[in-house]
């Protein structure tokens, strides 16, 4: 639904860009033909003659209007519909990263309180699915944020210790 959305939004954006450009091009050439250009006849008589422009106007007036009756509409429809996509993505994302938070909230003070306050890398990793960088940088906010000690093993692997 989303990929017919974006073509949709894209078309009607396209479309009415191209009627205002279209209104536009006929405004400038109605400017262009009704100034006036004065040709001589001929070379010995002087007299000049005054081209007749009201065909010319009437076609690119009618351009004009049709450009800008089917491009505002257009354009503002494909805006619309590009604005209502952007704003739905924006909402999704905020709506995972919250899911996501809670997830891992609820399975951090699962393990908090299953292991009596002690929490390592590797069980927090292996139960939240996490990459192991991710994992640290998460304990270790929680770790600042609760005012937790570290127990560093003979073999080199940290234990997060909250006091419960």
């Amino acid at each position: 639904m989303k990929t017919a959305e974006k073509l949709a939004s894209f078309w009607l954006l396209t479309l009415g860009l191209m009627f205002l450009s279209i209104s536009a091009t006929g405004i400038l050439q109605k400017k262009s033909t009704e100034q006036p250009v004065f040709a001589p006849i001929n070379d010995n008589n002087p007299v000049y003659e005054l081209p007749n422009t009201s065909n010319y106007a009437l076609v690119d007036s009618s351009s004009a209007v049709a450009g800008i009756v089917f491009g505002i509409p257009s354009s503002v429809l494909g805006g619309w519909l590009a604005l209502s996509l952007y704003r739905r993505n924006k909402d999704e994302k905020k709506a995972l990263q919250q899911q996501t938070a809670e997830r891992l909230q609820y399975i951090f003070y699962r393990m908090v309180q299953e292991n009596h306050g002690r929490v390592t890398l590797l069980g927090f990793a292996m139960q939240s699915q996490l990459p192991p960088a991710t994992a640290k940088d998460y304990l270790d906010n929680r770790a600042k944020e609760f005012n937790a000690n570290f127990k560093i093993s003979e073999e080199g692997s940290v234990s997060y210790l909250f006091d419960i």
